[in-house]
């Protein structure tokens, strides 16, 4: 095995382990209501700031090409409420057809 696979395993390890120790920490006492809410925006944030970097950048630059051009029309096929699936076969179709041109 590897270097890169033995750090997957033991990061692995490690996640897991940092989140059964707060099942033992928190037990079945209640989060604070506004320390709940934040926790719910986590993922989103998270999804958003991913999103955002695999877009605008390429290796060490800031690039505004084909893929910008594929999240607006995925943009505004959300906020249509289409359905996902939807949205990214446009995004991509959009994407696509912009590297091809």
């Amino acid at each position: 095995m590897n270097m890169s696979w033995t750090l997957v395993i033991w990061l692995s390890v490690g996640a897991y382990a940092f989140k059964m120790l707060g099942f033992v920490v928190v037990g079945s006492r209640t989060l604070p209501d506004v320390l709940s809410r934040c926790l719910m925006l986590i993922p989103a944030a998270l999804l958003g700031a991913m999103v955002l970097n695999g877009t605008f950048t390429d290796a060490q630059s800031v690039v505004i090409d084909e893929r910008a051009i594929g999240l607006l029309v995925a943009v505004v096929a959300a906020w249509r409420k289409l359905p996902l699936i939807v949205v990214v076969v446009l995004a991509a179709a959009v994407t696509a057809l912009l590297r091809a041109i």
